[in-house]
């Protein structure tokens, strides 16, 4: 990479989501909407690819919770190479983000991950490596002209894309690998979905994941500290009644969007709030004070009259 070249972290990409395959080892069930964590799993990925600019699904349509180009190989069914030739055919950008559409723990971090190896290194691209170190050519970064050489020269070889195994088009390219047995997780049995619903729920990771699902639920892009409204909602529980935590944050929410919303609105709202909930916790603390002087008549008081 040349001092004048962008850092491909910071470059703009193009994402292609594989999810047309058969499921057959889930009785041929329909994968990408399986739910994991509340959110299809189809969803989970296009959340994780969300700043590509354009981002293909080579599947049947349906909806889901971002916007995506459609694609279909031809003929429905061909395999994944037949299905990367045809997602890549609506792409424009010279890195693209490959991914299959079963990765319940993909995120952002991964995807960008791989876009600083990428531009890291001269590889074709990089992908990760499952907890058993085998590739994953399906959670992978790539530049765009490499992968478009190799599909034209299997083309050539074998008259088609259809059929073809993936290790054939990665077998011509230069890799890199990155370990992450995470991020690289894939859903392919049922067995596989039960870990990964249960994995969603263990206390390190319940609430991000039920943030994110309610912020795709609603359709909300927005990233807020938590900490912030977590703080806010124990001084409301604490120094005011406990029902106060969830009214209090719901009127935070509301008085961002009336500020024209955004982290900053949120962080501004939060902070009047907190402030408040501790001056009425300090009320009820502090020294009980007379109202008046003990020498005052009472038109003196503030409140006389």
């Amino acid at each position: 990479m040349t001092a004048n070249e962008p850092h491909l972290a910071d470059a703009e990409y193009d994402a292609v989501v594989l999810a047309g395959g058969a499921a057959r080892r889930l009785g041929g069930a329909d994968k990408p909407g399986v739910r994991v964590g509340g959110r299809a799993l189809l969803d989970r990925v296009l959340a994780a690819c969300a700043d590509a600019r354009t981002t293909v699904v080579v599947a049947d349509p349906r909806p889901t919770a971002r916007p995506a180009t459609w694609a279909r190989e031809d003929p429905p069914g061909g395999g994944p190479v037949a299905a990367l030739d045809a997602g890549l055919r609506h792409t424009t950008a010279e890195q693209v983000v490959v991914l299959s559409a079963d990765l319940p723990f993909l995120g952002e971090a991964t995807v960008r991950r791989l876009l600083t190896a990428l531009g890291a290194t001269g590889a074709d691209g990089v992908l990760l490596t499952d907890a058993d170190g085998r590739d994953q050519p399906l959670v992978a970064a790539y530049r765009a002209p490499a992968l478009r050489r190799e599909l034209a020269a299997l083309v050539k070889a074998h008259g088609s894309a259809n059929g073809l195994p993936l290790r054939r088009l990665t077998a011509g390219l230069d890799l890199t690998r990155v370990p992450d047995p995470v991020a690289s997780f894939d859903c392919d049995t049922w067995d596989d979905i039960a870990t990964a619903r249960a994995r969603i729920r263990e206390h390190g990771h319940v609430l991000d994941e039920w943030i994110s699902a309610v912020k795709d639920e609603l359709g909300i892009d927005l990233d807020v500290d938590t900490g912030v409204l977590l703080d806010l909602a124990r001084d409301a529980a604490h120094g005011v009644a406990r029902p106060a935590a969830p009214l209090t944050t719901f009127l935070v929410g509301y008085a961002a969007a009336q500020a024209g919303g955004g982290p900053q609105a949120v962080a501004e709202a939060s902070r009047k709030a907190a402030a408040l909930a501790l001056r009425w916790a300090d009320e009820d603390t502090a020294d009980a004070k007379p109202d008046k002087a003990p020498d005052a008549t009472p038109d003196a008081r503030p409140d006389a009259g």
